[in-house]
Formats: C-alpha cells, structure tokens, sequence
C-alpha cells in the first residue's frame, strides 16, 4: 500500500483531478481516507441514482469517500452549509473548489478497481480483482 496526499485548488473539479491523478500515476486501486476543504459550486445524484442536483453557494467539504482507479471512480461526499446543515449524495463532475481541497488517498497493492455492468442493479458496478 501507498499514500498519496494532493491539493487541490480554487477552480478545480475534485471528481476530474482525482480521475486526473489515478491515470497520470497509473493506479489500479485506491480509496478517499481523509478529505477536508471547501467548494463553491457542486452537483450530486442522488439516492434514486436518476435526479442530479446543483448547489451553487459555499459549502464545507465533510467528507468524500469511495473507490477510484484509472479504470473508474465511485465517490459520495459530504457538505456543510452555512446554516450548518448536512447535504451529500453521488459526487458528479461540477464539484469546484472554493479555497482548497486536502486529499489523502490510500493505494492499495495487487488489487484492480474495474467496471461490470451488472443487470440485477442496471448499473456498472465494481469489479474487483487481485494479482
């Protein structure tokens, strides 16, 4: 296993960085262990898995969790609002960093974190494998 740590950046995606991140440094598997941070804009699916909601106001960054690779990526992520309510669903590209991101991302070894369309669910699913 390997740690990586990043930040990220006002105006950046979080979800397209971490994609970014997993091909540029060809990892098969990881996970989210710690995120902290804020954005300014975000956009969720949420549990129906069809509805997609936009949230254009400044929010604390509560937590991301999930798994991603090179192959695919499955994040949820939570936020603080100002009145210091809870929000979280599907994180979708559009989540955009207001001031920074901390990201600390766990790789795990000889494990490949990759996509099968599993039609009891009628969504690509994690296929896990080992080497």
């Amino acid at each position: 296993m390997k740690t990586h740590c990043m930040r990220l950046i006002e105006g950046q995606d979080i979800k397209e960085e971490i994609n970014r991140f997993c091909t540029d440094n060809n990892i098969d598997a990881a996970v989210v262990l710690s995120s902290v941070g804020c954005v300014k804009y975000a956009v969720l699916r949420d549990a129906g898995g069809k509805d997609y909601h936009t949230i254009d106001e400044n929010m604390e960054i509560m937590s991301i969790n999930g798994t991603i690779s090179k192959h695919r990526t499955h994040l949820h992520i939570s936020f603080s609002k100002k009145d210091l309510s809870v929000i979280g669903g599907h994180m979708m590209e559009g989540c955009m960093v207001n001031t920074t991101c901390e990201l600390v991302i766990l790789e795990i070894s000889k494990t490949v974190f990759n996509s099968k369309f599993d039609f009891s669910t009628g969504y690509e699913e994690i296929d896990i494998s080992k080497y």
